[in-house]
């Protein structure tokens, strides 16, 4: 069994070479100078959302997207959602106008063909179908089946906002990454409770205001799970990624191998079916799928997609803030230290805290206190980040009509007209 042609990432891994990659490459330090974002998007009919938008219709879209002049790099999840990757900026209104003016272009473009851009975190109407044929999603899909029907609910009917930061500077402080790390795992529930936006799934309400967090809540016993918050960070993510299944073992020709219970560690040590390499072990890490997920950067995946043509905005500019700014920094992360009891020992997102977040939104007492002072902190902060007066007015918007009152997204959005399925409600 040969592996795929890698060049020089297709030699043989030792186990303390992959320590040392993961120690080295996925917290690399320094002051924060970069934000990006990435943006997934559902394709619906521009008239009726309802009706499942025929596959040609969609590679056409895709195929239009991909061709246009962007700064984004456009790509395709397994169901058809439309993807834009920003690249780093080095400041947030940087990030915001290059993505804007992406998104005005893409909107252009499927507008001509009755197709519409819906920022939701699940589609309320569609079952799961997948899209792509590549051997990546049929081994994900066979592998997550194990588990649930999770797995191609959240490859083929899930959309999110990932807002990526630098990692931090080495040192202690509120810009250290230790700090930033532990802000992450505590903040991100509060950022959950406010942009949940998926509060429906194949027609029927959940009863949770974010069903797509409750999905990845319960994909797999380890993939979205975060490490354990009382180690050193790098220390406790390298530990994760070796002791962690391997999703498959790919091969330059014939079947890909779907191993059960072996870990990347395990498969260092046993050689079997094929000694892992650098690529297995780059590849390995794509299939992990945590809240937080260090890659240099760190990668918040935790935000439903937002409605409307710039509320995407919105969970960018106030998470930034709060991380990079450090008057901001050190007042949220007082601000939200005191949920780690709440959230106890289990990892983030099954434990109570985020749990909580998923369900209830801020119409949970504690995170509706958490989201007033982050917001307050961010609404002062905003401008010392030099943000320009549509942005600081967009979030002072959602801190009017969301935040203050105690509400989501979620609750804006239509009851759907099947009523409620506990069937389809999610149990993780």
């Amino acid at each position: 069994m040969r592996p795929p042609d890698a060049g020089d990432d297709g030699r043989p891994i030792a186990e303390a070479e992959a320590e040392d990659l993961l120690r080295g490459i996925c917290f690399k330090t320094g002051p924060p100078r970069t934000v990006g974002v990435e943006l997934e998007w559902l394709l619906h009919e521009k008239h009726d959302p309802r009706r499942r938008v025929p596959d040609d219709r969609l590679t056409a879209a895709h195929d239009g997207a991909r061709a246009l002049s962007l700064t984004s790099a456009v790509t395709v999840e397994p169901g058809g959602q439309l993807e834009l990757s920003s690249a780093p900026a080095a400041s947030l209104m940087e990030c915001v106008d290059a993505v804007a003016a992406d998104l005005r272009a893409v909107r252009s473009l499927l507008d001509r063909d009755g197709l519409t851009l819906a920022g939701i975190g699940i589609d309320p109407w569609q079952p799961p179908r997948r899209l792509l044929q590549d051997p990546r999603y049929e081994a994900m899909e066979a592998y997550l089946d194990r588990t649930s029907p999770c797995g191609r609910i959240m490859m083929c009917s899930s959309a999110s906002i990932q807002v990526c930061l630098d990692a931090g500077e080495e040192e202690p402080g509120p810009l250290g990454h230790g700090r930033r790390w532990q802000l992450a795992h505590l903040l991100g529930a509060v950022l959950t409770a406010a942009f949940a936006n998926s509060p429906a799934l194949e027609g029927r309400a959940t009863g949770w205001r974010s069903t797509r967090q409750a999905i990845w809540a319960q994909l797999d016993p380890v993939r979205p799970i975060a490490p354990p918050l009382d180690r050193e960070p790098r220390a406790a993510w390298t530990s994760h990624v070796l002791d962690a299944p391997v999703m498959v073992v790919r091969a330059a020709d014939g079947p890909w191998e779907r191993p059960r219970e072996l870990t990347f560690r395990r498969w260092i040590r046993s050689g079997a079916p094929r000694p892992p390499t650098r690529a297995d072990l780059d590849y390995h890490l794509t299939t992990l799928f945590p809240p937080v997920r260090p890659r240099g950067h760190l990668e918040l995946r935790m935000i439903d997609a937002q409605p409307g043509a710039d509320g995407w905005q919105v969970p960018l500019a106030v998470t930034t803030v709060l991380f990079d700014d450090p008057e901001a920094a050190e007042r949220v992360y007082r601000t939200v230290k005191p949920l780690a009891e709440r959230a106890g020992a289990r990892p983030a997102p099954r434990n109570p805290l985020w749990l909580d977040a998923a369900r209830h939104g801020l119409t949970d007492p504690e995170l509706h206190a958490a989201a007033v002072a982050c917001f307050d902190a961010a609404l002062e902060a905003l401008p010392r980040a030099g943000v320009s007066r549509g942005v600081y007015e967009a979030v002072a918007a959602f801190h009017e009509r969301h935040v203050l009152p105690g509400r989501c997204p979620a609750e804006d959005l239509a009851p759907p007209t099947r009523g409620t399925s506990r069937g389809k409600e999610p149990r993780p």
